[in-house]
């Protein structure tokens, strides 16, 4: 079942939006090589804790991991694009990391991912990056009122082949609002002018995910980790999304950087 949301409601979303915007881009500072990936976990621990928020991670057992999920966000690092587990490792230099967080507040859920290299960047890294924030960009700007979601869908699939990416089709975005995962399955492929039309009040995650080689995955023993079949990089991004009267609202936007800051896909090294 789909549920439109009031413009009220949506505004109880973007509050838990500003949050996850905030704390990503902060995690996307903390980041860099000679840091821990449990240490960024720790950190968004005690923020989310400090707001009074939930992770919508923390005790989380869908039916495609092997849960229950007993962190607040997902850490992919290099070839690792999904549902990454914290674990203990420590950032090197040239590493791609994709950080994934999911928070609700007095009951109500915004998710939000991004990808960054530490250290010194790969081009290819660079571009596989802006691939998925130029198909998220793209998405966004067609999901539009009385639009399709088929036109969302073709808005990814249409990106990722200009950059030269294939797309894979098992996991995509979703619905949100009052939980995580709602209806309806966001696909990041499809037909412009196909599925289920874009009314006021429909809330979506958009969540472009791209392995640099191949369209298919593997599973690690873990249960969780999802990683591209060969060993490529990968890179996602992913924004909540309210369709309104007036056009798409982002709600998990990131603080605007200021001019002269660096690159926001290029994290900080750490000091020597």
């Amino acid at each position: 079942m789909i549920e439109l949301k009031s413009a009220e409601e949506i505004g109880r979303m973007a509050v838990a939006g500003q949050f996850v915007g905030e704390l990503l881009a902060e995690l996307s500072g903390v980041a860099a090589v000679g840091v821990n990936l449990m240490d960024l976990e720790h950190h968004a621990r005690r923020r989310i804790a400090e707001r009074g928020a939930q992770s919508c991670y923390w005790d989380y057992a869908p039916s495609f991991g092997r849960g229950p999920f007993r962190n607040v966000l997902c850490l992919s690092v290099n070839d690792a694009v999904l549902h990454g587990l914290p674990h203990d490792y420590v950032l090197r230099d040239g590493d791609l990391l994709s950080i994934d967080m999911a928070v609700g507040i007095d009951g109500w859920v915004a998710d939000s991912a991004l990808s960054v290299v530490v250290g010194t960047p790969d081009p290819e890294d660079l571009k596989l990056i802006e691939a998925t924030e130029v198909a998220l960009e793209a998405a966004i700007a067609v999901a539009q009122p009385g639009g399709r979601l088929g036109d969302v869908s073709a808005a990814i699939g249409d990106v990722a082949r200009s950059y030269g990416y294939r797309v894979n089709g098992e996991f995509g975005g979703h619905g949100i609002g009052r939980t995580m995962h709602e209806a309806p399955h966001v696909a990041n492929d499809g037909r412009p002018r196909r599925g289920m039309k874009l009314a006021p009040g429909l809330t979506i995650a958009i969540e472009p995910w791209f392995c640099r080689s191949t369209d298919k995955i593997t599973f690690d023993d873990d249960g969780w980790t999802i990683r591209s079949a060969d060993g490529s990089r990968t890179a996602h991004s992913e924004h909540t999304v309210a369709i309104t009267a007036a056009g798409p609202q982002v709600l998990t936007r990131r603080p605007t950087r200021a001019a002269g800051s660096a690159d926001p896909t290029t994290a900080r090294q750490a000091p020597a």
